[in-house]
């Protein structure tokens, strides 16, 4: 990549989903850019090749391609309704080449280091070098920093986080317990079965499950024509899915202790098979671990070969110092989870979760960004709101839903409610330049 460096250059940290969105957006305004990226080509975790990916050979979008992909960009009609991660990453590498977009970036190129410098920023590659840039957009994705729980005791077996995981042969003919019943876990305790002589999952807290067919169409492309109260949509939506998983209280699992929509769902009913089926079993959370053997919370314990902990990720940025992204329980404290309060060139794409949203909302998310450089360049009316908002009170971003306070739950967000704030912005932009 030839690359002129100048002071209106930005610098995406990132080729993945929220990259590429940065990259295209960035691209539309007008707005000169140069790309990092640590692996080799685009796609980010969707590369199973990739090092930092955290995809296994069995992995499948969990939400429909219809309700995922970029709107300017349709995934082919011959892509499955669930697609493969080998699809998702062909997906993002013919996103990338019908825009001209890779060769904006530096691939196989580590960001070690961003910090201020002067009205913009100095951002430190690992080969050395130190380049100037009037911004930066952070797109280093969310799920890269394994969330590793600490347990009493010592296990004598084989011990692994789920970021390692790729492969079903690793359970063969072994004792396996998987640790956390979240999407990720529901997807490695349904491949064990398969291969492993028994196959346990230890939870901490019941689910509510959602199939991924409804009526022979994807669940996420059903409904939606009303907008329910959230009181009303938990009471009718939680009735309906019962119709459907029947109640996962019968198989084994604790009873939620939240209501429908207030943690994100599981989209994995092959698992309440399996258990219906014996093939495997529920088991309390993990009191101690004692050589071969694991003592449960109620006080019964059983000998394991493997142990995987699916206990999901935590935010990670480590090429900036924490107050320089006003971290605050738990995250950086950014207005829409993107916009920097104090620095009007500092962004973080794709900090956020909800159900739905899928990568069309980091992409309007990304649109608002580069259409808020442009306003704030010219220093608009619209940009000088907008500067106002984010240093103000943040708005309510959960749609009436009370959402579990978990860490893994501290990004997340109504989709909805989220995307009106986003378009609200976006219309007052665009009206400018009309």
């Amino acid at each position: 990549m030839q690359s002129q460096h100048s002071t209106n250059k930005y610098a995406i940290i990132g080729a993945g989903p929220s990259g590429l969105a940065g990259a295209r957006n960035l691209q539309r305004l007008g707005i000169p850019f140069d790309g990092f990226e640590a692996h080799s080509g685009v796609g980010g975790l969707w590369d199973i090749k990739n090092p930092n990916s955290t995809v296994y050979e069995s992995a499948h979008l969990i939400s429909s391609k219809r309700m995922t992909e970029f709107s300017e960009f349709p995934m082919a009609d011959e892509v499955a309704d669930y697609p493969h991660h080998s699809e998702l990453l062909n997906y993002f590498q013919s996103f990338a080449s019908h825009f001209g977009l890779s060769e904006h970036f530096r691939f196989s190129t580590r960001v070690e280091r961003i910090e201020p410098h002067g009205d913009g920023w100095q951002v430190t590659l690992d080969s050395g070098e130190s380049l100037p840039y009037a911004g930066v957009v952070i797109a280093n994705g969310l799920l890269s920093e394994p969330n590793l729980p600490q347990f009493k005791g010592h296990f004598s077996g084989e011990l692994i986080h789920s970021a390692k995981y790729k492969s079903a042969k690793i359970f063969t003919d072994k004792r396996v317990l998987i640790v956390g019943a979240g999407n990720s876990g529901c997807d490695l305790a349904v491949d064990a079965v398969h291969f492993a002589k028994s196959v346990d999952i230890s939870v901490r807290r019941g689910y509510h499950f959602v199939p991924k067919y409804v009526f022979g169409k994807p669940a996420d492309t059903v409904g939606g024509v009303l907008t329910l109260p959230a009181p009303l949509k938990q009471f009718i939506d939680g009735k309906l899915l019962k119709l459907f998983t029947g109640d996962p209280q019968k198989l084994g699992f604790p009873k939620p202790d939240h209501k429908m929509y207030e943690s994100h769902p599981i989209v994995n009913s092959l698992i309440l098979y399996h258990l219906g089926h014996g093939d495997l079993s529920v088991k309390p959370d993990i009191a101690e671990l004692a050589g071969e053997r694991v003592i449960f919370r109620d006080g019964s314990e059983q000998a394991y070969d493997l142990i995987v902990l699916a206990t999901g990720y935590k935010l990670h940025y480590p090429f900036i110092e924490k107050d320089l992204l006003c971290w605050q329980n738990g995250k950086p404290d950014l207005y829409l989870h993107c916009f920097h309060p104090r620095f009007d060139n500092l962004f973080v794409l794709g900090m956020l979760e909800a159900t739905g949203i899928g990568w069309q909302g980091r992409y309007e998310q990304a649109e608002l960004m580069a259409h808020f450089i442009v306003a704030n360049r010219r220093n608009s009316a619209a940009a000088r709101a907008f500067k106002q908002a984010k240093n103000g009170t943040p708005p309510d971003l959960n749609g009436g839903f009370n959402y579990l306070k978990l860490d893994r739950m501290a990004v997340y967000v109504h989709k909805n409610t989220y995307i009106s704030h986003l378009r609200k912005h976006l219309r007052r932009f665009k009206k400018e330049i009309a």
